[in-house]
């Protein structure tokens, strides 16, 4: 009988015979379809790149929050719109990591199931997108805002250990990929390349602990004590800022000293205010349109005294926490005055906290008579000396002599050849690393870092031994009552080896079993070395449905004696069995 059209010799002996055929050659046609190709595996690659650069775009996001609100002050100067950029930069990093991660968990799937990446146009375009999108956010970062690389550097601190733990998890997880690659692929320069690279970032990160340092990283007696808060211009996520409210709030958090601002009016009366406009803080574009753009030396008393300073905080909202406030805070800020330094002044006596400030603005012609008149006002309100914290830089020595009972906080570290002892520094807590806070600190040298709002960064100041912290949150710090994580250096050790070790036995074992699992799919050649039935075309895999009914009517034959010896294999001179279809049992 002839072979049915399209059927090879060697499947003469198979069930169905012309249907398993058909199935044969269309399985063969979509296979042609679906090799990976070396332009699929460029494009898993940038794909992946694409994910990694997009998490580490989330990280510094993440980071960046701290110091927020002066990107959303700095926006407000330039464009005078108020706006929590802070929303629009978490929901855009959002859009792209969940749409890399995606694509990604995608493609791992497709390439453990065999199939190759095959990305549509559209994602291609995407993901150039997103690659060009998060490098311009990294170069605008650079550009307008470098302080914050040491911010990321400061954070590893606080996130190292976890980002160790983190990375060697992912990197194992990605050990079944490829190890199913890698046994499927012919090209051998591909795998040496791919083990290689991969071996060595294991490697890498097997050891990174020993790069790691921590001061949280200590002993539970080694801690130091808490560090105190500096109310930010009071409590300014609770209250306006600079307000009279606002310091109330900061003494019910429990702050050491009300930090603030400080400008003279054209007719000499210092007050509390930070920018150099009105325009923040006031609704001075309502009261007087005007004269809305001038500086706010400018005003006298009078005319600040008609503004109001706290509406402002209600409608902008420039922290999420207005939206709790009860009633009556909401009643109460809206009623909120510019107040006077004096006025400050007395608020600060009657609740027994300090009051640093810094004399504002310090190019101005008549700056020399802002220190007198500023100086008077402290003399004359009857605060003790001692709780008034001196920043401006200007005329330093004429401070110490009209009122020497001040203490002078410097901006900057020691010198070298220092004449007078330093006893006080206020710094960006950028510019001061955990071993100079340490040194500072064995020379009893009080150290105030600035603006300092989530708990991370409070923990690493705070293992580090830092004084106090000048802060927007301090209802959040005030809660803190230890670091967010303080390890021994033995245990963080024992951490260490065990995380190494368990990620080392699950890549032996993801190595292992995707070698199992392709022995069972092996080319045809193979299938013959072994002494199974080989498959039905060439590299068709051991385990598929030709090669599983193939073997089937291998074990017809023996069952019924049609091959000779019993071994399935045509005995010298016995004519080719005839396909079972067409014949018979009883001719058998």
């Amino acid at each position: 009988m002839a072979d049915p059209p399209g059927c090879c010799s060697a499947c003469a002996t198979c069930l169905l015979c012309p249907y398993s055929c058909q199935w044969i050659t269309a399985k063969k046609e979509k296979r042609k379809g679906l090799r990976t190709t070396k332009y699929d595996c460029s494009w898993f690659f940038f794909l992946f790149c694409v994910f990694l650069f997009t998490l580490v775009w989330l990280y510094f996001a993440i980071i960046i929050l701290n110091d927020f609100h002066n990107f959303n002050e700095f926006i407000f100067r330039q464009r005078k719109l108020w706006l929590d950029w802070s929303l629009v930069l978490l929901i855009a990093t959002a859009v792209l990591i969940s749409y890399s991660s995606v694509l990604l968990v995608l493609a791992l799937c497709l390439q453990l199931c065999g199939h190759p990446l095959k990305l549509h146009w559209v994602h291609k375009i995407l993901l150039i997108l997103t690659a060009l999108v998060v490098a311009a956010a990294f170069t605008g970062l650079g550009i307008k805002w470098a302080e914050e690389w040491k911010s990321a550097r400061i954070s590893l601190q606080a996130t190292g250990p976890f980002l160790h733990m983190g990375a060697v998890g992912g990197m194992t997880l990605l050990a079944w990929p490829l190890a199913s690659f890698i046994y499927r692929t012919r090209s051998t320069g591909l795998r040496v390349f791919l083990l290689v690279v991969y071996c060595a970032a294991m490697i890498a990160l097997y050891l990174a602990p020993l790069g790691i340092t921590s001061p949280c990283i200590m002993e539970q007696e080694q801690l130091p004590p808490k560090p105190a808060l500096v109310g930010h211009r009071g409590a300014p996520m609770l209250a306006p800022e600079n307000t009279l409210m606002s310091l109330h709030k900061a003494v019910d958090c429990d702050v050491e000293v009300f930090e603030t601002d400080v400008m003279v009016s054209a007719d000499g009366v210092p007050f509390l205010m930070h920018d150099e406009e009105l325009t923040r803080t006031t609704n001075v574009q309502a009261v007087f349109p005007e004269r809305a753009a001038l500086n706010s030396t400018a005003f006298n008393w009078t005319d600040l005294q008609q503004l109001n300073a706290g509406s402002w905080f209600l409608e902008r909202r420039p922290f999420r926490t207005v939206q709790s406030l009860s009633p009556g805070d909401r009643r109460e800020a809206a009623k909120q005055r510019i107040p006077s330094l004096g006025q400050a002044l007395e608020a600060a006596k009657e609740n027994n906290i300090s009051i640093m400030f810094d004399l504002r603005p310090e190019n101005h012609s008549d700056y020399q008579n802002f220190v007198n008149v500023t100086l008077e006002v402290i003399l004359q309100s009857g605060i003790p000396l001692q709780q008034v914290l001196w920043l401006p830089d200007g005329f330093r020595e004429d401070v110490k002599q009209q009122a020497p009972g001040v203490q002078h906080v410097y901006g900057r570290k020691r010198l070298e050849n220092e004449e007078e002892p330093v006893l006080h520094v206020n710094l960006p807590y950028q510019d001061m690393s955990s071993e100079e806070i340490r040194q500072y600190r064995q020379d009893n040298i009080s150290v105030n870092l600035y603006v300092v709002n989530q708990p991370w960064l409070f923990s690493v100041l705070w293992c580090s031994g830092v004084s106090s912290v000048t802060t927007n949150a301090c209802q959040v710090l005030k809660e803190m009552k230890h670091p967010i994580w303080l390890l021994p250096s033995s245990t963080y050790f024992m951490i260490w080896i065990v995380v190494d070790c368990f990620s080392f036995l699950i890549i032996i074992w993801a190595f292992f079993l995707m070698k199992k699992c392709s022995h069972r799919r092996r080319p045809a050649g193979e299938c013959a070395q072994n002494g199974s039935f080989p498959p039905l075309e060439p590299g068709s895999a051991c385990g598929t449905l030709p090669h599983r009914q193939a073997a089937f009517a291998r074990k017809s034959d023996e069952w019924f004696g049609m091959a000779g010896g019993g071994k399935g294999i045509p005995a010298p001179g016995v004519p080719p069995v005839l396909p079972l279809a067409s014949s018979p049992v009883g001719q058998h």
